[in-house]
């Protein structure tokens, strides 16, 4: 059958990041750049900037209109996703490992995959799932959800090291495990993976995410999972 992935991009300026380091002091910290080196030599001061050319305040005003636009375009897209009425977030988890061995509801356990996305910017967050060590090759997050639904889509919102996701799997109504995709996850940043496939014959409510960690150096942690379908 025919598999249809998206990926939706942040058009907001990008900082890419190798991969999401954990602060050892916190639980739920932003990766910070490592501190300057005060004995390196000192550099020369810049040259004055010449003066701006005519039009130059237009084409600056332009780029920052398009920027606003574009970043307004983002935050539609992310909440008609959030209010799709077809769409369902996971009531419970479980996972192949958690960071520090988390548990029920603590930062960086399963059950953090679960409900709406509330991780807002790209970075290490104990409001995401976490596996336990970071690069130490596959890992997996079980996923349930409230309503068993003839299935059309799946999107894993990554949000910090995203890009390891390999496979998602969709489960029938005896236990079988279904693949409804598997390959290169295009993933950066604050974003989702959505992988598409033609309606599934049979209802589920559970669904399986893979990842090789080892592929995307650092922490991968995954904010919600939506499953997309309907009863018919």
């Amino acid at each position: 059958m025919s598999i249809r992935l998206k990926l939706i991009f942040c058009v907001l300026p990008l900082v890419f990041l190798g991969g999401c380091k954990k602060d050892s002091g916190s639980q739920a910290t932003s990766t910070e750049k490592p501190g300057a080196n005060t004995n390196a030599p000192a550099t020369p001061a810049p040259a004055p900037a010449p003066a701006a050319a005519p039009g130059s305040t237009d084409a600056g005003a332009s780029a920052e209109a398009s920027a606003k636009m574009s970043a307004a375009d983002w935050a539609l897209k992310q909440d008609e996703i959030k209010r799709d009425p077809n769409g369902e977030w996971a009531i419970q988890a479980t996972a192949s490992s958690t960071y520090n061995d988390a548990q029920g509801t603590a930062s960086y356990s399963a059950n953090q995959a679960t409900g709406a996305p509330n991780v807002d910017k790209y970075s290490d967050n104990g409001a995401a799932w976490a596996p336990k060590t970071p690069d130490s090759g596959i890992e997996w997050l079980d996923l349930k959800y409230p309503k068993p639904v003839h299935a059309t889509e799946v999107r894993v919102r990554e949000s910090c090291g995203s890009g390891a996701v390999i496979k998602v799997e969709v489960y029938d109504e005896q236990g079988g495990a279904h693949a409804v995709w598997q390959g290169n996850d295009p993933t950066v940043e604050l974003n989702y993976l959505m992988v598409q496939f033609p309606k599934t014959a049979f209802k589920t409510d559970h669904i399986k995410v893979t990842l090789a960690t080892n592929v995307v150096p650092g922490w991968n942690e995954i904010d919600a999972v939506q499953l997309v379908g309907s009863d018919q």
